[in-house]
């Protein structure tokens, strides 16, 4: 098995913790509360901003023209989902140049940006492979019986979308590449697998925040 397979089974706990959590069951059903996902757009903008940033950190340390050009590729799928944030921001009136993020998304895009700029780039593509694995395993998960008619249906399809999927890999690719199975490589992957997960619960927290207010 690949190292990036490996790791992905030895974490699929929390990514089904992920999957469970209620913030994503509520995207699941579209009973989740606007002001709860318009916060995790402004959020996830944020963060979004600063993954496209590891992956340009990454693209100058790359050691050929073709791993160059995957971190371009993949940088460039990045900015795809910043134009759907853009518009979600629209719809639910989030002024994005205003986001203040929070605890656990200063944590994530802090760990990030420090292991692109001080790691080699199979530790980074370690960092970065979670997110849009678990992204892609959640999107498939929800579309299983059919995109929803709902609003998070547009969510829903881009995370299951044929387009997504091989971002995931690509990404995967490098870390089978440029990664070796160690300590630190298996701490770098938990480590941003914990991080997706507190960021869904930092947004339903949020929903909580609002309703105590």
């Amino acid at each position: 098995m690949v190292l990036s397979s490996k790791l992905w089974q030895d974490h699929l706990d929390l990514a089904n913790e992920s999957l469970a959590h209620p913030f994503v069951q509520g995207i699941a059903d579209g009973t989740l509360p606007k002001k709860t996902f318009a916060y995790y757009v402004g959020q996830d903008a944020f963060f979004l901003e600063a993954f496209a940033r590891a992956y340009s950190i990454a693209a100058a340390k790359a050691p050929t023209w073709q791993s160059f050009n995957v971190f371009h590729d993949l940088a460039a799928g990045v900015l795809s989902e910043l134009k759907l944030h853009q518009s979600y921001a629209q719809t639910w009136h989030v002024d994005l140049t205003q986001v203040s993020p929070g605890k656990a998304t200063r944590q994530y895009t802090d760990f990030l940006l420090a292991t692109a700029w001080g790691q080699s780039i199979g530790v980074t593509a370690v960092a970065m492979s979670p997110c849009m694995r678990l992204y892609a395993y959640l999107g498939q998960q929800l579309a299983q019986g059919g995109i929803p008619e709902h609003t998070y249906g547009d969510w829903i399809a881009t995370y299951s979308s044929d387009e997504f999927e091989p971002l995931a890999a690509q990404l995967e690719a490098i870390v089978d590449e440029y990664a070796a199975d160690s300590a630190l490589i298996r701490s770098t992957y938990r480590y941003a697998m914990v991080c997706e997960r507190d960021f869904f619960q930092a947004a339903w927290r949020y929903q909580s925040e609002v309703e105590s207010e």
